[in-house]
């Protein structure tokens, strides 16, 4: 078999999860994210895909508009194209500002429009405090308060105690896209709280994938942040499970094989 021939093979066998992503500001984390699980595992494609956002705004219409059917379901099409066998919506904000049962209804008429198992950041952040068995979290945003609130609303639906939020205040997606590590370390540092079992990072335009064991030791805690749990919720969906310490606790095998069913 030539190299053409194994390539080919090894596309067709590979577990493919497409993401439609909000926009322009973090997405070089998915291909960076594939390749970290490629050293660990191999056969997983993460193609992307973007959806119009109308206006970059961490405000909650500016953010139900952004999560609409309408602009999800317009690029599903393009994602099949890419072989994928689930899909999940790659952006936390955008989908908690519907509430809980809203957020599920977003997944329902997105698989509808895929044929496809579907979810999103919002819940994958949601499985993957589960996952970890914990009861107790940390919020350290980069949105106003006022939105933030709202996933603390969000995850108190799913069953978990948030004993702390912090918001930056942040308004643009792009401007969270230009922070590096320093302002990420400094994001969770003020976030963490002593009770909290994990910190969570909500926004997946923020880049965290290259800092994700260095934001556990510093924190001496998990740390759950949006472009890593969605993938990780992606795999969930394929029943797939990758042991892959470099992306954190949630890869590292303390996560439990089966996941954990939420409140319906």
């Amino acid at each position: 078999m030539d190299r053409t021939e194994e390539a080919a093979r090894a596309e067709r066998t590979a577990d493919v999860v497409g993401f439609l992503y909000p926009g322009h500001s973090a997405e070089d984390e998915y291909p960076r994210l594939e390749a970290i699980l490629g050293e660990a595992a191999g056969s997983v494609r993460l193609p992307l895909v973007h959806t119009d956002i109308g206006e970059d705004a961490h405000r909650v219409d500016a953010l139900l508009e952004m999560g609409s059917t309408a602009r999800l379901s317009a690029e599903v099409g393009r994602l099949c194209e890419h072989g994928a066998q689930a899909v999940v919506w790659a952006c936390t904000s955008a989908s908690f500002v519907f509430g809980w049962d809203g957020a599920h209804e977003q997944v329902r008429e997105l698989s509808s429009a895929a044929a496809l198992p579907a979810s999103s950041t919002s819940f994958a952040f949601a499985h993957a405090v589960r996952a970890l068995g914990a009861e107790r979290v940390a919020v350290a945003a980069t949105y106003p308060k006022d939105v933030a609130e709202h996933f603390r609303a969000f995850l108190k639906a799913a069953g978990a105690e948030v004993v702390s939020v912090r918001g930056a205040g942040i308004i643009t997606a792009a401007e969270v896209g230009t922070w590096g590590r320093e302002e990420v370390l400094a994001l969770a540092r003020a976030g963490d709280h002593p009770d909290a079992q994990a910190v969570l990072l909500p926004d997946t335009a923020l880049h965290t994938a290259a800092w994700l064991p260095e934001l556990e030791a510093v924190l001496g805690k998990p740390v759950l942040t949006a472009n890593q749990v969605t993938v990780w919720e992606g795999l969930r969906l394929l029943d797939r499970t990758v042991s892959c310490p470099a992306l954190g606790a949630l890869f590292d095998g303390r996560a439990l094989a089966e996941p954990l069913l939420l409140r319906e």
